[in-house]
């Protein structure tokens, strides 16, 4: 006799799953209660096979976390802020737990973590108190994950990655009749590339216009990021950066250690207009004499051995700078914050052994977040959080094919069509992953029309890509952010 096996149970439909808590926040103007919805919902997408169309398929389930503020009577004006980080492959812990939220990760007042595991304390100053928060992790962080057997690296692209997260924005005002309320996008990092795209996109694909984008370390256009060969502009933007790093940890002439850091960068600035570009552009013409003698130039402004400088053709790159500055001293100094240093094996070598700055936060970032999601928020999962993925080592970029990519021209466009949209932009003097000097590059070169940059402010600071982990850059930042989302 044939046995046959018994028929497999069918896979239960993709739901959404939402855990809601209530909590309350000590705020300058007293306490503020809010409501805490966290969990993942169902991205579909339509199906379509051999030109029919077949309905809707479940594609993955996207983890996010919103805070809403309760009052008395509800409040259609009311600002509601889409929040997110970059890598790509970065959830939101960062912008959630370092600026945001209404819980803040402990450092000291430089932005030095006391270690693992670290301690949450009350952020008095998020964000929450101006405009409700909803923090969102893209697919392949977070819990976000792909249903039904599909490939994650699907939305590991440029465009996919702002459909899935448009998709949810619409989805989320819908479903809590948010339409009406000013909307706004804050992202750092590649985030502010997704911001900037989404502007655009969700202008076509769903009629939606922001009132305004806050961009927390540019990286929009990434020609003036990458080191190429062939590509100068990097070593260009980078310099001033150079200088504020130098400056801080004292390794220029006396006569520019007794300047503050700002004039210090301001001379870098105007150095690299009026000297530092032409020479660059020269190119192989420039003669021995002139490359000589011009290294000692640069090497007042970025602090390294004219010798080196002479070496490299007048051009460090990001990572032989990090290694060179306190290579006498033993040290590298950090790419996200430069004030940072860390040890590596040994003192030879191109490039540090990892990012000094990253790794004063990770740990306690990792722990924070997860103890938070289920001792605060109630909200648990058998598989991990994911903090960080290397997805940047292979993000797709199809939509600029044979170019860098370049997501400021569609915040361009997305200013031109809405002329209520205003921009935010902060940096920081010791940030060498998204350079302030490249950010004012991008913006001075995307947004053509004079009058379009009345709609733009930029602030800068003096600590580094997440300049809010220092104190008094904190403390100035949630200020701003506040009056951009209330004025």
């Amino acid at each position: 006799m044939n046995e046959t096996s018994p028929n497999p149970t069918p896979t239960p439909p993709a739901q959404d799953r939402i855990v809601r808590t209530t909590h309350t926040m000590p705020t300058p103007g007293g306490t503020l209660p809010y409501d805490l919805e966290v969990g993942t919902v169902v991205l579909r997408e339509e199906a379509v096979a051999d030109g029919n169309r077949n309905g809707f398929k479940a594609k993955a389930e996207l983890f996010f976390m919103a805070y809403t503020a309760k009052a008395e009577e509800p409040n259609p004006k009311r600002p509601i802020t889409f929040c997110f980080n970059g890598g790509p492959g970065s959830s939101s812990v960062w912008l959630h737990l370092g600026l945001l939220g209404p819980k803040r990760v402990k450092t000291s007042a430089s932005g030095h973590s006391e270690g693992p595991p670290g301690e949450l304390i009350d952020n008095p100053l998020s964000l929450l108190v101006q405009s409700d928060l909803v923090f969102i992790d893209p697919i392949g962080t977070g819990f976000s994950r792909m249903l039904n057997g599909e490939k994650v690296k699907e939305f590991h692209d440029y465009q996919r990655d702002l459909d899935s997260v448009g998709e949810f924005i619409r989805s989320y005002l819908s479903r809590t009749h948010r339409w009406a309320s000013p909307k706004y996008l804050i992202g750092e990092s590649y985030g502010t590339t997704r911001a900037a795209g989404l502007s655009q996109h969700l202008q076509d694909r769903y009629q939606i216009d922001f009132n305004g984008l806050m961009l927390i370390s540019c990286a929009m256009d990434f020609s003036t990021l990458r080191f190429d060969a062939g590509n100068d502009l990097p070593y260009a933007l980078f310099l001033p950066t150079y200088a504020a790093t130098a400056w801080f940890h004292k390794k220029l002439s006396p006569a520019q250690q007794a300047k503050t850091q700002k004039q210090v960068v301001r001379e870098a600035e105007a150095f690299v207009t009026a000297e530092y570009l032409p020479m660059l552009f020269k190119g192989s013409r420039i003669t021995q004499t002139e490359a000589t003698a011009f290294a000692e130039k640069l090497a007042q402004h970025c602090g390294l051995p004219a010798e080196m400088l002479a070496r490299c053709n007048l051009r460090p790159t990001i990572y032989r700078f990090c290694k060179e500055l306190l290579r006498s001293d033993g040290l590298t100094v950090g790419r996200l914050d430069s004030r940072f240093t860390a040890q590596d094996r040994d003192d030879q070598g191109e490039m540090p052994e990892f990012d000094a700055a990253h790794a004063n936060l990770q740990a306690v970032y990792a722990a924070q977040i997860n103890h938070y999601l289920r001792h605060t928020a109630q909200f648990d999962s058998p598989e991990p959080y994911e903090v960080m993925q290397k997805f940047y080592l292979d993000w797709s970029y199809k939509s600029f094919m044979g170019r860098y990519p370049n997501a400021a021209e569609a915040m361009r466009a997305a200013m031109h069509r809405n002329p209520h949209l205003r921009i935010y932009v902060a940096s920081g003097y010791t940030d060498l992953a998204t350079p302030h000097f490249a950010s004012e590059y991008v913006l001075n070169h995307a947004i053509t029309r004079r009058e379009h940059h009345e709609r733009i402010q930029i602030s800068e600071f003096d600590a580094g890509h997440m300049m809010y982990i220092h104190q008094a850059d904190f403390e100035r930042l949630c200020a701003e952010l506040a009056a951009f989302v209330t004025s």
